[in-house]
């Protein structure tokens, strides 16, 4: 007796996996008409296409853009508009957006709280950025805050970190990192920043090596205290880079000593090397090994250095150790990588 299956046009075949020869082997045995057969090919061959990603890079491009273009409007139009209009007009979408999200917003958590529809994360993003443009609007015409340019980031970067809290966002986390940044800086050195860009500067680097500190502490304490656990990643992104920079800026500053850097680098890269075996993550494995690589490489050459300068060998060794170095850090990644993914 002979069993057909009558297979539905409309049954969404997106949530199963099908295997065409096993549908090709029940057809053979009668199990599977030929036309539901030839629907069932006809799905594989035209399935959907996921254009998530598409749509959430457009979306984020078109925040950006926006953006972009009320500081084209503004700077472009600035004599025939006004400053209160634009001000206000800067409001007014910045009020908007936060309005909107306060609105729709579920209820708060300190464990994830997703979105509560698609627009929502891009609306808010939108209202961060506009509430930066205000608040440096406000600055550059008015004098707000005077002279007091560490307040004048300090506010924003107060109001960034509750609304990336508040509302859940990475996207608004890495802003009020990127302003704690700024901030720190301009405390530290407010006028060589702002007027003569000097990074060169031993406060800074000094700065730079607090605020990894911190936020190595802060991913530390996210996980710990079970807080936004999913906030761990972002702070321990910004503070592993800043910290293991801060550690080369410091080598090629106080060069005089710089072997005692080289110290402290190579026992913050034991630390993160291990942190991320033990988290299974391979991107931490690549950071730390390449900032390994540039404090080893400057250790390297300045012993070259020192042993002849200008001796034509020298040159050629060092050739030497760049491809044999290049070659043992690709294996080394690849092995690495191996290991990983056997556990």
């Amino acid at each position: 007796m002979c069993f057909e299956i009558n297979i539905c046009t409309t049954f969404n075949y997106n949530y199963i996996e099908m295997n065409q020869q096993v549908f090709e082997q029940l057809r053979n045995e009668g199990l599977i008409a030929d036309a539901s057969f030839a629907n069932i090919k006809t799905n594989q061959e035209h399935s959907l296409l996921s254009v998530h990603w598409e749509i959430k890079t457009l979306l984020y491009l078109g925040v950006l853009l926006l953006s972009g273009g009320l500081g084209i409007l503004v700077y472009k139009n600035i004599d025939t508009i006004g400053h209160q209009v634009i001000l206000l007009f800067i409001a007014l979408i910045c009020g908007g957006c936060y309005f909107y999200c306060v609105k729709n917003k579920k209820a708060f958590s300190i464990k994830r709280v997703t979105a509560p529809n698609t627009l929502f994360d891009y609306i808010l993003l939108l209202a961060c950025c506009t509430f930066i443009i205000f608040i440096g609007y406000l600055q550059f015409q008015y004098q707000l805050f005077g002279n007091r340019y560490g307040l004048a980031s300090f506010f924003p970067m107060v109001v960034l970190f509750f609304s990336a809290y508040y509302f859940d966002h990475l996207g608004v986390l890495s802003m009020a990192i990127v302003n704690l940044a700024g901030w720190l800086g301009i405390t530290v050195t407010p006028v060589s920043v702002l007027t003569a860009n000097d990074f060169n500067n031993s406060r800074i680097i000094f700065t730079g090596l607090a605020l990894g500190v911190l936020l190595i502490a802060m991913a530390w304490a996210t996980r710990k205290r079970k807080i936004k656990q999913h906030f761990e990643l972002s702070y321990a992104n910004f503070g592993t880079h800043i910290l293991l920079i801060s550690c080369l800026a410091a080598m090629f500053h106080f060069d005089s000593v710089y072997l005692l850097w080289f110290v402290l680098l190579a026992v913050l890269i034991f630390y993160f090397y291990n942190k991320a075996m033990a988290d299974k993550s391979f991107y931490f494995i690549l950071v730390t090994t390449l900032y390994a690589y540039i404090g080893f490489t400057y250790v390297v050459f300045d012993l070259l250095d020192k042993i002849g300068a200008y001796n034509l060998s020298i040159l050629y060794i060092g050739f030497l150790y760049f491809i044999l170095s290049g070659i043992g850090l690709i294996l080394f990644l690849m092995s690495t990588n191996k290991k990983i993914k056997a556990v």
